[in-house]
């Protein structure tokens, strides 16, 4: 089966297009593989919707399904874009509802891709818990929010603790002069990754509610820029995507 490789923002994705949909979470665990497989952070299929440009299956690299993925959204963008199945301007079906993507440039295997997130939802309260004040928001998939000095000094041990506790994705940010800096640890990975794209919304989101945070300029792990802005009570992110390679994969 043919395969395509992108990475948004250091998550790295494997895509295909099927006229089918079925469980694919085996199949999802042996392409992300990193030793047997092609090796990524989740696997998209590509599928025909009536009322949109496209639909997707999504999978984490442990075979189970998410609703929504940020980066992958906008991997998933790109590679329609290239295949001839959208233009510039396009909107598909996730299990999270219907994301709207943008194309803003593209030169190289490389594009600017902005997406508009579904609306971001409250799941708690703020509360503390291990000398961390949390935020809990939806936006897309559940992520716990906490703002902290120094990312540096991330606790992958209370994150996998706090993770496998409310069943989220983890996540620490830092606010420093004009951008803020975040790591995430995914479920679905089950370990820190370089970036996760509805994690740094939900950061973006409570920040804007809880530290007065304007349009911002986001770092994940990988060091790669995202620009986050809220318009018309919807969060956009905005950063390349870089289509790596293509491939055959033996089933």
């Amino acid at each position: 089966m043919q395969i395509s490789k992108y990475s948004a923002s250091g998550n790295d994705f494997a895509i295909f297009v099927s006229l089918v949909s079925q469980n694919r979470s085996e199949l999802a665990r042996k392409i992300c593989d990193r030793f047997y497989g092609i090796g990524a952070d989740g696997l998209i299929v590509i599928l025909p919707d009536s009322k949109n440009d496209f639909k997707w299956e999504f999978y984490n690299s442990d075979g189970s399904f998410a609703a929504m993925c940020g980066n992958g959204s906008r991997a998933a963008c790109m590679f329609a874009y290239e295949n001839g199945l959208a233009k510039r301007n396009m909107k598909f079906l996730s299990g999270a509802g219907v994301i709207s993507g943008e194309i803003c440039a593209l030169e190289n295997k490389t594009a600017a891709v902005e997406i508009e997130l579904t609306n971001a939802k409250e799941l708690a309260k703020s509360f503390n818990e291990s000398s961390h004040e949390w935020y809990f928001y939806d936006t897309g998939v559940p992520h716990l929010v906490s703002f902290v000095s120094d990312v540096s000094e991330f606790d992958l041990d209370l994150a996998r603790a706090m993770r496998e506790k409310y069943n989220a994705n983890v996540n620490f940010a830092q606010i420093y002069k004009d951008k803020v800096l975040v790591r995430t640890y995914e479920r679905g990975v089950e370990d820190e990754t370089k970036a996760c794209g509805t994690g740094m919304a939900a950061c973006f989101y409570a920040g804007l509610v809880h530290k007065n945070l304007g349009n911002q300029i986001f770092y994940p792990k990988s060091g790669e820029k995202i620009e986050f802005k809220f318009k018309d009570d919807k969060i956009y992110f905005k950063g390349d995507v870089k289509h790596t390679f293509d491939a055959v994969f033996y089933e």
